[in-house]
């Protein structure tokens, strides 16, 4: 358990949630990154909330399945990092059993494998590595971007409600900020310069917003905060790749291929974190995003690399809307 400084002490609006009771404790914990044990390293996990119907949010696969993986491991033995691979759409009607294979179990590293299965058939396959606390003078990292605080910016369901009472805003874009305004999501999101109307027209591959888990978790496990900011860093960042076509096109079929992360030092996922998105590349009817979560002193957290599939088709013009 590393002391509460070292998990990045937040003196902005984040300290008050120390003394919350059980009752708030975050839904991540409770509920949607809660795994029944059934034998010795399989789990059966169920499921709390979906952004779609067809099928289940990959941050929660994820998620679930780095709960599995540090469970085999020994409490001082910490995720450095983490490969997976989305192989079918996963059901939202049924749990998901989770296989922890214990690939090698060493002084330094530990590598767990972890098959997410249902319908008897895979749909997510992970590479989970474990490292033991190690000092090193080698140190280095980029800067954190200079952003607004949270506290100046709208949170997404102030901001979603000052667009959709914006009378020149396109029914195009009222649609999907009206689904997106109907979800009920575990997290809290405060976007980064939110771009106005014209600016909808040329967005860059870019964006960045504050994120933090919804209720409280507490500082003492540092695995669990890893495996909520699993689930958080899948939520919209593919969505990156598209930024710059949105205007034109619409999806029509948008899926994870992989995710991959880093985590660099402690943190805290129910305090507020700067996530920094970006795509460098999209084609082939793949789109490529990475991603950087920051602790607000400024502290590097994770890395983030992401592959998914996005097919598009045109936009109907506006003259025929």
């Amino acid at each position: 358990m590393s002391a509460p400084e070292d998990l990045g002490d937040d003196a902005h609006g984040d300290a008050d949630r120390g003394d919350l009771s059980g009752d708030l404790r975050s839904v991540l914990v409770t509920s949607v990154l809660n795994l029944e044990p059934l034998d010795e390293d399989l789990y059966r996990g169920r499921h709390y909330w979906v952004p779609t119907s067809q099928r289940l949010f990959g941050g929660q696969i994820v998620g679930q399945a780095l709960v599995a993986a540090a469970k085999s491991v020994s409490d001082d033995a910490h995720v450095h990092s983490l490969h997976c691979y989305f192989v079918r759409a996963g059901d939202p009607k049924v749990p998901v059993l989770y296989h922890v294979e214990r690939t090698r179990t060493g002084a330094s590293f530990s590598v767990r494998a972890v098959k997410a299965v249902q319908h008897g058939k895979a749909i997510f396959i992970c590479q989970a590595s474990f490292q033991h606390k190690q000092p090193s003078p080698m140190q280095h990292q980029f800067s954190m971007p200079m952003v607004p605080p949270p506290e100046d910016l709208l949170d997404h369901e102030a901001l979603i409600d000052q667009y959709l009472r914006d009378p020149n805003l396109h029914e195009k874009y009222r649609v999907g900020l009206n689904r997106i305004a109907a979800r009920d999501v575990p997290i809290e999101i405060k976007l980064v310069n939110p771009p106005t109307l014209n600016q909808l027209q040329t967005l860059e591959p870019k964006q960045m917003f504050w994120v933090r888990a919804r209720g409280y978790i507490g500082e003492g496990d540092i695995k669990l905060h890893c495996c909520v900011a699993a689930y958080i860093s899948d939520y919209a960042f593919l969505g990156t790749a598209l930024l710059p076509h949105q205007s034109k096109y619409k999806v029509n079929f948008m899926v994870s291929l992989d995710h991959s992360m880093w985590f660099h030092a402690p943190f805290r996922a129910d305090h507020w974190m700067l996530y920094e998105c970006e795509s460098p590349w999209a084609g082939g009817s793949r789109g490529l995003v990475h991603g950087r979560l920051w602790r607000r002193d400024g502290v590097l957290a994770v890395t983030c690399a992401q592959e998914g599939v996005i097919r598009l088709k045109p936009r109907v013009s506006e003259s025929k809307l």
